[in-house]
């Protein structure tokens, strides 16, 4: 059996996936005609019409995520002739009553897997109750193995401080080189190794290769 490890992951996009990837959910959850929502993210070609200039932005670290988020969250909310000014209420109201149907398949199975052999499980979220609410966690099977769960929604410490990151090494009681991290946001990765951490950067695009990458540093295969 390898050492025991710990898997530090990002929640959204690594855990669940992202708002772009479940437009067509959004939009019947909030009776909006399919294709209203044409921002894409990364999923963008970045080409002619095929752009997500506001993303791009983010990415060039002109705006932070929470900026990028906010103004979608205002653009859906004016479509349904409402002010929304917090971005869980998108979240709630796209993603109905059970979250754990946006929750990767990939990534649960990379947990499950990681549980078993003993490894420990931690989360490393920039906003996860300010985007998904403070009553997520307890509804998401997903969590339940995970016993550390640092938010910067509290902390107020955003990745990619290093401080971030030594938060979740403090709270584990463990050495970085003893902890495979994994994010979807380059920064991010690059701030976690700059800490020594073990990384890996989740592509969007192919996450059962970015969890296969992640069980291959844990030593689970």
């Amino acid at each position: 059996m390898s050492p025991r490890r710990a898997l530090v992951l990002d929640f959204g996009g690594v855990i669940s996936r992202t708002l772009f990837e479940t437009h067509a959910q959004t939009e019947a959850a909030l009776g909006l005609a399919p294709a209203t929502l044409r921002w894409r993210g990364p999923f963008a070609s970045g080409q002619g019409e095929d752009r997500d200039p506001l993303w791009e932005a983010m990415q060039r670290d002109e705006i932070t995520e929470r900026a990028y988020w906010l103004q979608r969250t205002r653009e859906v909310g004016e479509l349904l002739g409402e002010r929304w000014e917090e971005m869980q209420t998108l979240v709630q109201r796209a993603r109905g009553a059970d979250p754990n149907t946006v929750v990767r398949p990939e990534t649960l199975a990379l947990i499950e897997r990681a549980h078993a052999r003993g490894h420990r499980l931690t989360i490393l979220s920039n906003e996860l109750d300010l985007f998904y609410g403070s009553g997520l966690r307890h509804r998401l099977d997903c969590l339940r193995p995970f016993e550390v769960i640092i938010d910067a929604t509290y902390t107020g410490v955003l990745k990619p401080d290093p401080r971030a990151y030594e938060l979740a090494l403090q709270a584990l009681g463990m050495s970085a080189g003893d902890c495979v991290f994994v994010d979807d946001q380059h920064r991010n990765i690059v701030g976690a190794q700059r800490v020594g951490l073990h990384t890996v950067e989740f592509d969007v695009h192919n996450p059962a290769l970015s969890c296969a990458q992640a069980a291959v540093a844990l030593g689970l295969n």
